[in-house]
C-alpha cells in the first residue's frame, strides 16, 4: 500500500501529470484523426507547465500554506524533545555527509540543532526510513548532527517511520505529555501538526525551509518561468494530495471500526 501510494502520488504531481497529458495529445495528433482533441491536450499541457512555473501563480498557491504557522521563537521553561521529520537522502561515499541529505532534510536538521542548543538537556529525535538505500534517513541525519557537534547520547532515532503518520505514532509512544518541538518544512507543517494531534501530541511548531516569497523586485526573476517556481507548485500539490489521503485513510479507518463494532457476538 505504501509503495502504491508513493507511485500514484508521484504520477499526479504537476510536471509528470502534465507531461503525460502532453504526450497523449501528441499521440492523438500523430497517429489518429482526433487531432483537435490532441491539440487541446497539448495546449493544456504546455499552458499548465507554464502557469505552475510562473512566480505569481506558484507563490500565491504555496505561501498561505507555508505561513500557517510562524517561525519558532524561544518559549519559557524547558523542552524535552526536538523532533526533526525525515526527508530524502542518498548514500554516496564520494561526497560529504551534508550533501547526502536532501535540501529539505539539511534545512530541517539545521533548524532542529539550532533549537536544541537553546535548551540544554533536550533530546533530538530524528526520523525517516531507508527508502531502499543501505542506511536510514534518520541515521544519515544523525551522522551529520554528530559531525556538527551534537552528542550521540542526545539523539533518538526512529528508523522505520515511512511517513508522517508513522512518525507521529512512533513519537507518541515515548513522548507522552512531555514538551516537544516539531521541525519540518513550512509547507508540510500544517499537515504534520494535524497528524501529531491525532496521535495525542501537542507539539510546538518550528517550520523551516520557506520557499514562497512575494518581495521579488527583478522582473526577469518574477515573470519568467523557472524550475524553482515549479517546485513551489509541486510542494503545494503534494500537501493538498497528502491532506486528501489523510482524510480518506481516516474515513476508511472509521468505517472499519464501525463495522467491527456492530458485528454480532
Amino acid at each position: 500500500m505504501f509503495e502504491l501510494k508513493k507511485i500514484i502520488g508521484a504520477l499526479i504531481m504537476p510536471l509528470p501529470a502534465l507531461l503525460i497529458i502532453g504526450f497523449i495529445g501528441l499521440f492523438l495528433i500523430m497517429f489518429t484523426y482526433k487531432r483537435g482533441i490532441g491539440c487541446l491536450l497539448t495546449f493544456v499541457s504546455l499552458m499548465g507547465i507554464f502557469l505552475f512555473s510562473f512566480q505569481p501563480v506558484a507563490t500565491s498557491l504555496l505561501k498561505p500554506t507555508e505561513r500557517t504557522y510562524k517561525a519558532f521563537l524561544p518559549v519559557d521553561g524547558t523542552l524535552d524533545y526536538v523532533m526533526v521529520l525525515g526527508s530524502g537522502h542518498i548514500v554516496d561515499n564520494d561526497i560529504p555527509p551534508t550533501s547526502e541529505l536532501s535540501r529539505n532534510g539539511l534545512m530541517r536538521l539545521a533548524e532542529g540543532m539550532r533549537i536544541l542548543r537553546l535548551y540544554p538537556g533536550a533530546k533530538l529525535i530524528l526520523s525517516g526510513y531507508d527508502g531502499g538505500s543501505s542506511i536510514s534517513n534518520a541515521r544519515v541525519m544523525a551522522n551529520v548532527a554528530v559531525s556538527l557537534g551534537v552528542s550521540k547520547s542526545d539523539i533518538i532515532l526512529l528508523e522505520t517511520a515511512q511517513d508522517t503518520w508513522d512518525e507521529a505514532h512512533q513519537a507518541a509512544g515515548f513522548v507522552g505529555n512531555k514538551r516537544l518541538v516539531l521541525v519540518t518544512s513550512a509547507s508540510h507543517m500544517a499537515r504534520a501538526i494535524l497528524e501529531f494531534q491525532k496521535a495525542g501530541l501537542q507539539p510546538i511548531p518550528a517550520p523551516t525551509n520557506y520557499l514562497a516569497f512575494d518581495n521579488i523586485q527583478q522582473a526577469w526573476e518574477k515573470y519568467t518561468p523557472q524550475a524553482k517556481y515549479l517546485e513551489q507548485s509541486e510542494r503545494y500539490w503534494h500537501e493538498l494530495v497528502g491532506r486528501w489521503w489523510s482524510l480518506l485513510r481516516d474515513k476508511l479507518s472509521n468505517t472499519q471500526t464501525d463495522s467491527a463494532a456492530i458485528q454480532p457476538e
